[in-house]
């Protein structure tokens, strides 16, 4: 891919293929960011990354407290009802979903990627809910001496003390929003609200007679850019949340 993306046109298609190319264009990156709508693609990708992932947090955290920590009435028959659900394909549900979203009008807005994510992730519920049943229960009843409520309870204790596993929880869904290109394909319509995964597929054959390779693999590394830059900083509680997360079951 790098090699690629620095090459000429006509240079991508040389066999055997040269490796370092001769001369190395660095112009690819530029043309790529300049005469492309690169950073709207980015722009919208980031929106629909960042929205998915405030969601997710939000929901999986509050839902995974209850099944960890609250006690319920049939409480672990809804958890495994909740986990069932992973057996189901992504796939399944998109057309009763673009059904929804067109009768509400969502089609062609980033409704569709950000709202879903309000509604738990049965994956990430369970990997908090085995985080939060490594933390003390004398810490939290420490906290209702002092006063604290149940809700006080989760965001003043057990939040701070599951940083590791809500970065993985963050790590995952910016990944997999991020390489999204399936649900953008369906819901989106506009050029300008593209993300840049589907921006990439159209991006192939946008000019002239041969696909424009060297360009596409400059966008395409430009592309994984952010998320190496995110497992760079985040490697440290990314490793501490798989080394935590499910010692208790």
């Amino acid at each position: 891919m790098i090699s690629t993306s620095l090459k000429q046109q006509m240079d991508v298609y040389l066999f055997p293929p040269q490796w370092i190319p001769e001369p190395v264009q660095w112009d690819n990156y530029r043309q790529v960011m300049t005469f492309w709508p690169f950073w709207t693609y980015v722009g919208n990708s980031v929106f629909v990354s960042v929205g998915s992932i405030v969601g997710k947090l939000i929901a999986s955290s509050l839902a995974a407290y209850g099944f960890a920590r609250l006690r319920a009435r049939g409480r672990d028959v809804i958890f495994v009802i909740l986990l069932s659900t992973m057996m189901l394909p992504s796939q399944v549900t998109l057309i009763p979903q673009f059904i929804l979203f067109s009768k509400l009008r969502w089609i062609d807005t980033f409704k569709p990627l950000v709202v879903p994510a309000f509604f738990l992730g049965p994956f990430y519920v369970f990997l908090l809910r085995q985080f939060f049943m490594t933390i003390s229960f004398e810490l939290e009843d420490a906290a209702r001496m002092d006063g604290c409520n149940s809700l006080q309870v989760f965001y003043r204790v057990i939040l701070p003390l599951s940083m590791p596993a809500l970065a993985i929880v963050a790590i995952f869904e910016f990944r997999g929003r991020w390489n999204d290109f399936l649900e953008p394909l369906i819901f989106l319509n506009s050029p300008s609200k593209r993300t840049l995964a589907l921006a990439l597929q159209f991006f192939q054959g946008s000019e002239g007679v041969l696909p424009q390779l060297h360009l596409l693999m400059a966008a395409s590394f430009l592309s994984m850019v952010p998320l190496l830059v995110l497992f760079t900083v985040a490697q440290k509680r990314f490793i501490q949340g798989i080394v935590f997360t499910g010692i208790k079951g």
